[in-house]
């Protein structure tokens, strides 16, 4: 690149950080395509559609009816969101809380009213029934002319498989209807035997038509029949005050984080904080692009993902400054640095986008967003270091910015005796991951609970009151739930406004009948409304037995993989053992923070969980790099002092990422509403116990393990 190239690379990427800016904030035409206003919003911040259905019959449906239910509901809500939720209230009762959108009447219409499916031959024999399905849904394809066709693919269950090859291999060439509500909804012919699972219904005229087949099919495959009893477009669980603190934080974190970085790394500092500004307005752009639903903790992640971001930035600039250490000059060692970072940077990322590639794969709900926008905030931060950074930092480099004053130089560094220490160093890991189970112990003693489950968790009780005014979000904050607390003693309380109605839906944990009662007469007393206003429900989890258990395989089918990537990257098993160890010592000590603090452990707790994840293997995956290139470099030093100096020439990268992810989540503790600090807070001990272990733990753990199996070779 030359001084003229230069300058124009310079000038379009400022014009194209002007338009990204002026996207977000403002958009493009007349409905402002990309603007920050249109990316979907949670539940908690902007409110949305609300259904409840009641089983139909006359005797009272089985809990496990119930829990097969709810489940197949929340995988089919994903359609819409992956942060709609889906809750058992009453004993019969269902609802489905779908963000984001506003017309109740066309998500019942998209969704169907769920009734009885069956598939039948003509004589009335039936041969598969609805909950022997697994998924319908409505595709394209071209037919033997090579016309488009509307189809629907249904995908069968195990039992469903073996039932529908029996039947389509005993009538080849006649119908099978398709019947819902008892009434025939398609009567397709078996032109062959269908074995493999998968079967498609084609002949439809349209594409709404194949939509309309696949929705009844899809809700006629529940366990229940479900009528539908009321629909409300609700408000927002938060006030205006919860973006509002949220966003300033994350504006604030991040002047501190380029500031810190400028003051560290001079001209590359610059760079790396556009970079952050580049980023940050292309993961806004991308929200909005695919869809993604926004909630409080999503704000929180993506605020905490700046800080991850820097990561890239401070392991190539750490390397520009060792190589003009080692006398190489300033354009060489621009060009060395980045090189040198780039197997360290695409690990450390690589492990965690197959966490969350796994993550979305095989997980529910929240699991899912978070996984989404993980994938997308990696892939972001990958391209603004790798891309972004190099092209501003040549760019300066070739317009004359070329003494190394403006880069600096590596300082020689004494070797720190880590491995020494091992025995403190993880005699400190252990007294620190058994605190969690003694806290626990404790607290379940004490007749507490073990943890602090949240009503994601062990449900509670939904108190619906009609007031005789049109209250406020700001008004229910201030004035009906500290009526609620006085009660409960207990700050988790979620409030939801129908839209057009004084109706409010308040929940909290699960109220006995004496509470109820000073509940009702509290809020008789302070607002003058009639007894018959006020109905109590028992409302059951919004984070189910079957998305738990779907959380917990993604996460271990996720540990897998980064295992063996780490032994497929590294050639060596007890790398990839290390770094599934140093993930299991994070993660514990965050468990051990919410048993002794008693953070409430809800939906936030599985993202918080998950995010600890994401960020521990990258900083592991540095320290291990430098190994494997030590390994070839200093061939005549012995293995301990090997590891040793790596930990040392990575220090100050473990020490700047983790002081930038610091900053960005403690001022989001600082200034956020409860619900962040409840986030924010682990996250700060996550960070914490990454930095630590993968100093501290890692190196030696990987060293122990190194000389242990050579001495069994000898």
């Amino acid at each position: 690149m030359n001084k003229k190239k230069a300058k124009i690379s310079l000038v379009v990427l400022a014009l194209v950080t002007v338009l990204f800016a002026y996207t977000v904030i403002i958009g493009i035409g007349k409905t402002g395509t990309g603007a920050i206003r249109n990316i979907i919003l949670g539940l908690d911040l902007s409110g949305g559609v609300s259904i409840t259905y009641q089983a139909v019959g006359d005797e009272e449906p089985s809990a496990e009816d119930m829990n097969d239910t709810v489940y197949k509901l929340q995988q089919r809500v994903q359609g819409y969101s992956t942060e709609a939720q889906v809750y058992q209230e009453g004993s019969d009762r269902i609802n489905i809380e779908i963000p984001g959108v506003s017309d109740a009447n066309a998500i019942l219409e998209e969704l169907g009213k769920p009734g009885s499916l069956e598939f039948r031959l003509t004589d009335g024999t039936v041969v598969l029934t609805g909950n022997q399905v697994a998924n319908a849904s409505a595709k394209q394809q071209q037919d033997n002319m090579g016309n488009r066709e509307y189809v629907v693919q249904l995908e069968l269950t195990e039992d469903g498989t073996k039932a529908f090859a029996d039947a389509t291999t005993e009538n080849v060439g006649n119908v099978i209807q398709i019947v819902y509500d008892d009434n025939v909804i398609s009567a397709p012919r078996v032109n062959e035997a269908i074995t493999g699972g998968t079967a498609i219904i084609s002949g439809m005229a349209s594409a709404e038509e194949a939509q309309n087949l696949a929705s009844s099919i899809r809700i006629g495959s529940l366990s229940l029949q479900l009528e539908e009893i009321r629909s409300n477009v609700v408000g927002a669980q938060l006030g205006e005050d919860a973006i509002r603190t949220s966003l300033i934080a994350g504006a604030i974190g991040l002047a501190i984080v380029i500031i810190f970085m400028i003051i560290v790394y001079a001209l590359p500092g610059i760079c790396a904080g556009i970079a952050l500004v580049i980023y940050t307005l292309m993961m806004l752009l991308c929200l909005n692009a695919f869809d993604l639903t926004l909630t409080l903790p999503g704000i929180a992640g993506i605020i905490l993902s700046i800080g991850m971001a820097v990561d890239a930035n401070v392991i190539i600039y750490a390397r520009i400054r060792e190589e003009i250490a080692d006398g190489a000059s300033v354009k060489g060692a621009i060009r060395t640095g980045f090189k040198k970072a780039l197997s360290a940077i695409i690990d450390g990322n690589v492990t965690t986008l197959i966490a969350a590639f796994v993550l979305n794969l095989l997980g529910t709900g929240s699991v899912k967003g978070f996984a989404q926008t993980l994938a997308l905030g990696i892939v972001l931060s990958m391209f603004t270091a790798l891309v972004v950074s190099r092209l501003l930092i040549t760019s300066f480099y070739e317009i004359g910015f070329k003494d190394e004053k403006y880069y600096g130089k590596a300082r020689k560094r004494s070797v720190i005796d880590f491995v020494g220490k091992w025995k403190i160093t993880f005699a400190i890991a252990v007294v620190c991951i058994l605190s969690g189970p003694v806290a626990m112990a404790i607290n379940s003693g004490a007749g507490n609970g073990a943890l602090n489950l949240s009503m994601d968790f062990r449900g509670g009780t939904s108190t619906s009151v009609t007031f005789n005014e049109d209250l406020s979000i700001s008004d229910i904050d201030s004035k009906v739930k500290p009526l609620f607390q006085d009660v409960t003693g207990d700050a988790e309380i979620q409030s939801q406004k129908v839209a057009g109605s004084n109706d409010v839906y308040i929940k909290t944990r699960v109220l006995s009948l004496d509470e109820r009662e000073a509940i009702s007469k509290s809020i008789q007393d302070t607002f003058g409304i009639d007894e018959k206003a006020i109905s109590f429900e028992t409302i059951s989890s919004t984070v189910s037995n079957e998305m738990r258990q779907d959380a917990v395989v993604a996460v271990i089918v996720a540990a897998i993989c980064i295992l063996i990537y780490i032994w497929f990257r590294f050639k060596d098993i007890r790398f990839a053992g290390s770094a599934v160890l140093a993930l299991m010592h994070d993660v514990l000590i965050v468990f051990a923070c919410y048993a002794i603090v008693r953070i409430s452990v809800g939906s936030t707790f599985i993202a918080c969980m998950l995010t600890i994840v994401g960020y521990s293997i990258n900083a592991t995956i540095v320290i291990f790099d430098r190994i494997r290139e030590n390994l070839k470099g200093m061939k005549q030093a012995s293995l301990e002092d090997v590891v040793n100096t790596s930990i040392t020439e990575t220090l100050t990268r473990s020490i700047y990422t983790s002081f930038t992810t610091f900053v960005m989540v403690a001022v989001l503790y600082v200034l956020g509403v409860a619900t962040i600090k409840e986030f924010s807070l682990p996250l700060i001990v996550g960070v914490v116990a990454g930095g630590y272990s993968s100093v501290c733990i890692t190196g030696a753990l990987w060293y122990l393990l190194k000389k242990h199996s050579a001495g069994k070779a000898n």
